[in-house]
């Protein structure tokens, strides 16, 4: 058997064992899943705000002038929002309509930066009359907000061609050596340059993203990208633009599966002083899943245990539908019983939803002690992109949430 440390890699102050049942926030998990009903999602929202001060501390370890902003396309739940709000961080926004939310949960234009792709004439007719900071990642769209905007301020997301990613530090769909649809290449910039000028474009912020919830073993990944964007900045403001901020993107990832160690944030942030500090610029990042992905699980109660062909299946009132986030990364959770999370795995089970597609499965070959019909299990380190990405497919309702 795996080590407790290992087997339940997701334990955390506000997340334990007690007595062999899960507790949240202090609260029995499976008493919450009877009282709200399910599935609903359960957020610790002291987590968000310790995850963000631990990054802004290690910024300021490495003697950083920074901004942190949170990618909202995350989350957007109003309450995350406002935890985000309170401790005077910002947004990194990525369509019109998060901008648009960010400004009506409280943000100010200035706390809240659009990276957006494939801008089309609709999208600058949403961004341009909010006046927020927007970073232009392809040629054809620095062109049309020059044409629109002649004049304005912008930043540009250039792709590094490097990354990190999780899962042994492989390339990411964002920076690699394979084109991706991200980000101004360095073959590139003498053209943006010249577009800048052609509309009077001021350039004053470079920004790239090339994070895929890497861990330490992907930070040599990333230090190549930052090390090449850094080179980037340098030459944009050889050629006169004043560059006031280097924007290192998001990508921080947590531990996924046993034997997966937190991410050195002191390293990382080490990384972005070796090779940043010296151009004098303000050092930004924009954490989404590593702020929330830890804050919340998933209750879901067992509707059906049965054995077909050999194999267990265990059955949810939940689907993808209320949690897509396996189905577009190919990352299942951990999934424990609730009463009790330490009891001995049985053996290996096949967990599937209520969606009426065959590739409604949550999990195959997954470890689980003997469960029953009424039980409720809880889906672990769900509270980043899950949520924001459901759906009513099937017409089955959105997960309700309860926040602690």
């Amino acid at each position: 058997m795996a080590a407790v440390g290992e087997r339940f890699f997701w334990l955390r102050d506000g997340l334990e064992i007690r007595h062999g049942r899960l507790l949240v926030a202090g609260h029995d998990a499976d008493q919450l899943a009877r009282e709200h009903g399910t599935p609903v999602y359960v957020y610790d929202l002291a987590r968000i705000g310790a995850k963000l001060q631990a990054l802004r501390a290690a910024l300021d370890g490495a003697g950083l002038r920074h901004v942190v902003r949170f990618a909202v396309k995350a989350n957007h739940q109003p309450q995350v929002l406002a935890v985000v709000r309170s401790l005077d961080a910002g947004i990194d926004a990525s369509s019109p309509g998060e901008v648009e939310l960010a400004a009506q949960q409280g943000f100010t234009r200035e706390q809240i930066s659009f990276t957006g792709t494939n801008l089309s004439e609709r999208d600058l007719d949403a961004l341009l009359p909010t006046g927020v900071h927007v970073n232009l990642d392809l040629l054809s769209q620095l062109r049309r907000f020059g044409r629109r905007a002649p004049g304005r301020t912008v930043g540009i997301r250039v792709n590094p061609r490097a990354g990190g990613a999780h899962a042994g530090g492989g390339e990411t769909l964002y920076s690699g050596a394979k084109p991706t649809k991200f980000g101004i290449y360095r073959e590139d910039l003498d053209q943006a340059l010249a577009i800048a000028r052609e509309h009077r474009l001021t350039i004053d912020t470079v920004h790239m993203h090339v994070g895929d919830g890497y861990l330490n073993d992907g930070l040599d990944g990333f230090e190549a990208a930052v090390e090449r964007l850094a080179g980037i900045a340098a030459q944009l403001i050889d050629a006169g633009c004043p560059i006031a901020e280097v924007n290192t993107g998001g990508g921080l990832g947590i531990p996924q599966a046993p034997g997966e160690r937190p991410l050195d944030l002191d390293a990382w942030a080490a990384i972005l002083a070796r090779h940043l500090a010296g151009l004098g610029v303000t050092v930004s990042c924009e954490p989404g899943d590593f702020l929330v992905k830890d804050s919340a699980v998933l209750l879901c109660e067992v509707i059906t245990v049965e054995q077909r062909l050999g194999t267990a299946f265990v059955g949810l009132d939940a689907g993808w539908n209320v949690m897509p986030d396996k189905f577009v990364y190919d990352v299942s959770p951990d999934i424990v019983l609730c009463r009790a999370v330490d009891a001995e795995p049985a053996g290996p089970v096949t967990v599937a939803g209520h969606i009426n597609e065959g590739d409604d499965l949550f999990a195959e070959d997954h470890p689980m002690p003997p469960l029953a019909e009424g039980d409720i299990v809880a889906m672990m380190d769900v509270g980043g992109y899950h949520q924001a990405m459901s759906s009513t497919h099937c017409l089955r309702p959105h997960a309700a949430s309860v926040f602690l």
